[in-house]
């Protein structure tokens, strides 16, 4: 790049910070020796495909339900629920674009990030109820699955992982990453563990009504702020072209938590909550679209 004038050479490297960052959870996935596979789950005339990964365990295993962010299920989200599997856990991820893509394709289908962006978000919530009671009765019926079931959401995915904790009565536990809460919590029967970041004022300032309105309703809500994370630190943390220590900080906390919960959910305790948290300290990031920030309530 010696010929090449200064601020096309800026340009040209962050192109390829830009190719960099779509690739790296993709070569990770890749690399990957779990045992994974999709599979069409099929409710009424719709049909789901839904990415599965299976731990290398000896005995049976919880299955978690994994709802991708706003921008469907991306290589981060796959990546993910592949990393989740080598914690212990049998993870299903549902494209919940299947079929919004052209030619009836999903999240792989939409050629640009705000495409995905705007399928999600005009997304039935009815439809993705369904679509996530499929996935759960598929995975309960696992020849190796343990019987018990999770669900965690990230960004819109987190907020729609609140709603299914508030529709789906045989869950052990739901955990929100990023996202609020449905306007009515009094359906909620399992035990719900909130993950946000400090510098995320948009769904931070939901906490406190969260709270209360929980309490009122006699259910269990444990939420853990990582002050200086952004929205989307779960992704951003570990994304090699983030160089934010805090968001780094909370991703890797926020992971130990979930795996923590889930293992003593496992063992069958009745009360998973924990604190004591060592914050993170960070600059945001974000997870949505900013020109479409309802979207992911």
């Amino acid at each position: 790049m010696k010929n090449l004038p200064r601020a096309a050479s800026f340009l040209l490297l962050a192109f390829a910070a830009t190719l960099s960052a779509q690739d790296w959870a993709k070569a990770r996935l890749e690399a990957s020796p779990r045992h994974r596979e999709y599979v069409p789950l099929k409710h009424g005339d719709r049909t789901v495909q839904a990415l599965v990964v299976y731990p290398e365990v000896k005995g049976k295993a919880t299955t978690v339900i994994l709802i991708h962010e706003i921008f469907g299920l991306s290589d981060w989200a796959k990546e993910m629920a592949d990393e989740l599997a080598g914690a212990g856990f049998i993870v299903i991820a549902p494209d919940l674009l299947s079929g919004k893509g052209p030619n009836g394709g999903g999240s792989d289908a939409l050629s640009s990030q705000d495409d995905r962006v705007k399928a999600v978000s005009a997304l039935d919530p009815a439809g993705v109820l369904a679509d996530l009671d499929a996935a759960a009765d598929y995975g309960m019926k696992l020849p190796a699955s343990n019987g018990k079931i999770a669900v965690a959401g990230f960004c819109w995915g987190g907020s729609k992982s609140f709603a299914f904790a508030a529709h789906r009565k045989d869950l052990g536990a739901a955990f929100v990453f990023y996202g609020t809460a449905p306007e009515d919590v009094s359906t909620v029967t399992a035990p719900v563990y909130g993950f946000y970041g400090g510098n995320d004022a948009r769904v931070g300032a939901t906490i406190p009504a969260t709270t209360a309105a929980m309490k009122a309703a006699g259910k269990t809500y444990d939420p853990v702020t990582y002050d200086g994370a952004g929205h989307g630190f779960m992704r951003a943390g570990e994304d090699p072209g983030n160089t934010l220590p805090g968001n780094k900080t909370a991703r890797d906390q926020g992971f130990e938590r979930l795996v923590k919960l889930l293992k003593q959910m496992r063992s069958g305790s009745t009360r998973l909550g924990t604190r004591g948290e060592t914050p993170a300290a960070s600059q945001a990031a974000v997870c949505h679209d900013s020109a479409n920030p309802a979207a992911t309530m």
